[in-house]
């Protein structure tokens, strides 16, 4: 409200919706208590009943959904405050492990287990990010739902069982491996979609291309050869097979198939980008385009196949057709 709000409207963004769908009493039930999406048969109904062009109803279905959503203003605000914090905390974790025996040498993580003493600045960066990955769980509930939110879900609900289990088992080490790592790509993600709201589309593609190189080196080769190495492997050498390790290590596997599947997205919106010259739109956009039923229609006319790239948050798209919006 104080820092996000005055920097986006001096970098000239509007707080204004999508176009508003034009008042009509019949379409307003229909949506409201039948369906937000129409099929063909209920479409040629409607066309009936309000003398309408079948086109004409799917652009009011269409603006209709769209008007539900939120402005660029506010989405700028929420990806600034996620940028922030992300940020933040990143360089924390960074300077803290710095110094951290563990942080060079993973095998520390197992010395002396469990009776590891647990600082203060441990607790705080634990206490930090749970608190934060607890506030994603419940507004992923009331943002904008997305194609992938099935995926966020699982995502935090491991993230937030890993961290509360291995802060309840002493494993705050190998935790804290596994925090820092994940932050180091997700600053970059947020900076992306600032550039693109503020539309700064060289800054936000470079973003954006960054982020995917740091996501996939940190996700599918740090990660899975650092991490669950000393998880899978280092721990069981050195303190044996303890009675939560396949709990715990299940937890860091469902990760590493969750960073696969992201690691697909983003290759194939860097695909895309590179093909069309510029970051396209991301597969989890929640504002729809604004030709998109004109474009499925006439594609089924000729036997093409078309995939709306309509979400709804989801990451986690908040911008026009043409332009790359969220992971």
């Amino acid at each position: 409200r104080f820092i996000a709000k005055p920097c986006a409207i001096n970098l000239g963004i509007q707080d204004s919706g999508p176009h508003r769908a034009q008042p009509n009493a019949i379409l307003e039930k229909v949506f409201t208590s039948i369906t937000k999406s129409p099929d063909g048969k209920r479409l040629e109904g409607l066309s009936k009943q309000l003398d309408w062009d079948v086109r004409k109803i799917q652009r009011w279905f269409r603006h209709r959904r769209n008007q539900d959503k939120p402005t660029t203003l506010t989405k700028f605000c929420e990806s600034m405050w996620r940028f922030t914090f992300y940020l933040s905390i990143f360089f924390y974790g960074i300077r803290f492990l710095w110094t951290a025996p563990w942080f060079w040498d993973t095998r520390q993580c197992w010395y002396n287990y469990p009776f590891q003493p647990l600082t203060s600045r441990l607790y705080y960066y634990y206490i930090l990010e749970l608190a934060f990955y607890w506030s994603l769980m419940f507004s992923q509930f009331t943002d904008i739902k997305r194609k992938d939110f099935l995926i966020m879900f699982v995502h935090h609900l491991a993230t937030i069982g890993l961290i509360t289990f291995s802060y309840m088992n002493n494993m705050v080490r190998v935790g804290t491996l596994v925090l820092c790592l994940h932050d180091a790509s997700d600053f970059l993600l947020e900076a992306a979609k600032l550039a693109n709201y503020a539309k700064y589309q060289r800054l936000c593609d470079a973003f954006f291309m960054l982020f995917g190189v740091v996501f996939i080196v940190t996700r599918l080769g740090i990660y899975p050869f650092w991490i669950l190495n000393t998880t899978l492997f280092e721990s069981w050498e050195l303190i044996g097979p303890y009675p939560s390790w396949w709990l715990f290590n299940g937890l860091l596997i469902t990760l590493q198939f969750l960073h696969i599947i992201w690691s697909y997205l983003i290759i194939r919106t860097a695909y895309k980008a590179l093909v069309r010259g510029k970051v396209s739109k991301d597969d989890r956009s929640d504002v729809e385009s604004s030709s998109e039923e004109e474009d499925v229609t006439s594609n089924s006319t000729k036997g093409v196949f078309s995939t709306s790239s309509n979400g709804s948050n989801r990451i986690n798209g908040h911008v026009a057709s043409g332009q790359w919006t969220e992971e």
